[in-house]
């Protein structure tokens, strides 16, 4: 599948389209991995230009089947995430004590009730935090940005953590952190 044949009847405004409403009949199969590292490759080559790796992933959801696809009011692409979608890149305190998170692709989010920590495993094994960020899809935390929210930590009996969004966001049990 050709990615501009795909994205031909994408309007690039920058904004998340609605694609959790699009449900085409025209189905296929795209030679797209998105890498545990979160490097986008097409075809065996790394997709080097980010508006590119952007606009793909305002059509990217993940479905309740657990597969990811690129989707179109045309089309619907299944395509290969070996973890998760997004990688977190940088988070930030506002003045009300929040943490927000942004995504190698450009999301931001607010560690709230709907976009709470959650520690699972990678596919190596390792358990790190993740995030919801839209339409099913997740980020995983990349190791900076786990050691800057790790540094305003607080422990709570096993676990260590921090409140952001009203809620206690957990980064760990603190045995499993310090082996």
């Amino acid at each position: 599948m050709n990615l501009e044949t795909l994205l031909a009847g994408v309007e690039p405004q920058g904004e998340i389209p609605p694609v959790d409403r699009w449900h085409p009949e025209r189905r296929g199969e795209m030679d797209l991995t998105i890498a545990a590292d979160g490097r986008w490759i097409h075809e065996g080559g790394v997709i080097r230009r980010p508006r590119l790796v952007r606009l793909l992933s305002t059509i990217l959801r993940r479905e309740d089947d657990g597969e990811h696809y690129l989707v179109t009011p045309a089309e619907k692409q299944h395509i290969r995430v070996e973890d998760r979608a997004f990688m977190i890149v940088d988070a930030d305190q506002d003045a009300a004590g929040d943490w927000w998170l942004t995504t190698n692709v450009g999301d931001r989010v607010r560690l709230d009730e709907p976009h709470r920590l959650t520690v699972s495993a990678t596919p190596l094994g390792e358990d790190v935090p993740e995030v919801p960020v839209r339409f099913g899809l997740a980020a995983r935390l990349s190791r900076n940005v786990f050691y800057r929210l790790v540094e305003s930590a607080e422990q709570r009996g096993a676990e260590l953590g921090l409140e952001s969004g009203g809620v206690w966001q957990s980064l760990g049990r603190w045995d499993d952190a310090t082996s």
